[in-house]
């Protein structure tokens, strides 16, 4: 019997759910610091502007305008720039002046501007899910970068085989989840399910009332997976040379082992 993968509904859930609630999904990555650091460093050393895709509520955004470095942030989820706002509010003046909020698709957006460093941190590639989308963001990068020494940094999951092959009907049990809108305290678990013809992964979330076990939120996310030689074939192919990969935000080698790719590339001469 043929199994077919994720379906177009399937995706569309898979790129958004986890992106509805803004404020459970700052609560929810709060800790989460270090590529924070390393995209800065990045604006530092390479300078601005900066062309940010997928900006979410503005955690790196936010980051990069307090060291007095333009940034242009896109996202196309409401909920995410609703937040974003909300934070903006809640900055100096200088760094608020130094952000512009963009609604826009990066498979589309055209701002007819270039930028020394395009960014589109914490896995945002991996939410193209089919070679036209990656063609189309990367010729979305293409357009902004400034032809000599612009740079594209991106970082993507380093595919995980361990949970390629997790059982897809089992739930696996994670610590409960504090939503930071109401306060209580929910049962949390995860459900993985790999499809190998598309290299989608679909992780679910699920949260389960404690004290009422028909109450439940479902949040599915969908990601595809890119492994290294086939990540830096696209680039090439789509007009870009990788001139740097590590494996993790302290710029370290990549590892098996590792989370994450972390990638520096520029325009290919006679692509620019």
């Amino acid at each position: 019997m043929k199994r077919e993968g994720p379906s177009e509904h399937a995706l569309r859930h898979g790129s958004e759910s986890h992106y509805v609630d803004a404020r459970l999904y700052d609560h929810t990555y709060a800790r989460r610091k270090h590529d924070v650091r390393f995209y800065v460093e990045m604006a530092r050393e390479i300078g601005g502007p900066v062309l940010e895709l997928g900006a979410g509520s503005g955690r790196v955004a936010i980051a990069i305008a307090r060291e007095g470095i333009d940034v242009v942030a896109v996202d196309r989820m409401d909920s995410m720039l609703e937040r974003f706002r909300q934070r903006l509010t809640r900055q100096p003046i200088a760094a608020r002046e130094r952000v512009s909020i963009v609604k826009g698709d990066l498979l589309s957006l055209r701002l007819r501007r270039k930028f020394r460093l395009v960014i589109a941190p914490f896995n945002v590639f991996m939410h193209l899910y089919r070679r036209e989308d990656v063609e189309a963001a990367l010729a979305t990068c293409r357009a902004h970068l400034m032809p000599r020494d612009g740079r594209l940094v991106f970082d993507v999951l380093m595919p995980d085989f361990r949970a390629f092959v997790r059982d897809p009907h089992r739930q696996y049990r994670a610590r409960p989840i504090v939503d930071p809108n109401d306060g209580r305290k929910w049962e949390y678990g995860e459900q993985f399910q790999f499809d190998p013809a598309t290299q989608i992964q679909m992780v679910t979330s699920v949260l389960r009332n404690p004290d009422d076990p028909g109450d439940l939120r479902v949040l599915p996310l969908a990601h595809r997976q890119f492994f290294p030689a086939e990540l830096e074939a696209l680039l090439h192919y789509n007009g870009f040379e990788m001139i740097e990969r590590w494996g993790d935000f302290a710029r370290g080698p990549l590892s098996v082992d590792g989370e994450s790719q972390v990638i520096v590339a520029r325009l290919r001469r006679g692509k620019r």
